[in-house]
């Protein structure tokens, strides 16, 4: 059993909340409006705590979920507390016409915050492909992961292996520019090709 601390309250950070509850972890939860991260914790039950926003998180696995639009000020707050941390950025920073992203080109929002976070933390990009609804269905979903920390890769593999999915290692932090365009295009198909947002990406090998 591990703590697994969530920084966000909202629809995303529940979904993923729920899925680490039920597979025994305890999670912490964060969030600006602390009236929201107690509100989440008290649903969650399952010795779900909550933290104050800002200080040293009790997880060594920091889940960042909040918009990418308030990503760059939630690690600003958090600081040095986010030394020695593995941060799973889970965002997809998306125009809100949705006619591309707003990252500098030749990057991405996970290699932005990572330029933000101190030395010692590592950034994996995960969850981004999953829509959050799907994922609290349950069920063995695919789940695309990119890092350039080694270690870390292999711990979130680890954790999101015991969440029930199958961890999918797409290389290095520069592949979070690939993936943050596949959760554009997922947002495309499910507001036209497949015309429903109950689908998940999945691989078929062999």
């Amino acid at each position: 059993m591990s703590t697994i601390s969530i920084i966000g309250a909202g629809s995303m950070a529940a979904a993923i909340a729920g899925r680490i509850a039920k597979a025994g972890h305890i999670v912490e939860v964060a969030s600006r409006a602390p009236d929201k991260a107690q509100a989440l914790a008290d649903r969650l039950g399952a010795g779900a705590t909550t933290a104050k926003y800002g200080t040293t998180p009790a997880g060594d696995i920091v889940i960042l979920a909040v918009p990418y639009t308030g990503a760059a000020t939630a690690v600003a707050d958090y600081g040095d507390a986010l030394d020695g941390k593995v941060v799973i950025d889970i965002t997809n920073p998306v125009a809100p016409d949705l006619s591309g992203l707003v990252t500098p080109h030749g990057s991405s929002g996970a290699q932005e915050i990572a330029k933000s976070l101190p030395a010692g933390a590592h950034v994996v990009k995960a969850f981004n492909t999953i829509f959050g609804h799907v994922l609290a269905k349950g069920g063995r979903l695919d789940a695309f992961i990119a890092a350039d920390d080694a270690q870390a890769k292999a711990r979130i593999s680890t954790f999101l292996e015991s969440l029930g999915l199958r961890p999918l290692d797409v290389g290095g932090l520069r592949m979070a520019q690939t993936l943050e365009a596949l959760g554009l295009m997922m947002i495309g198909l499910a507001q036209n090709g497949a015309g429903t947002w109950d689908f998940a990406m999945k691989v078929d090998i062999g």
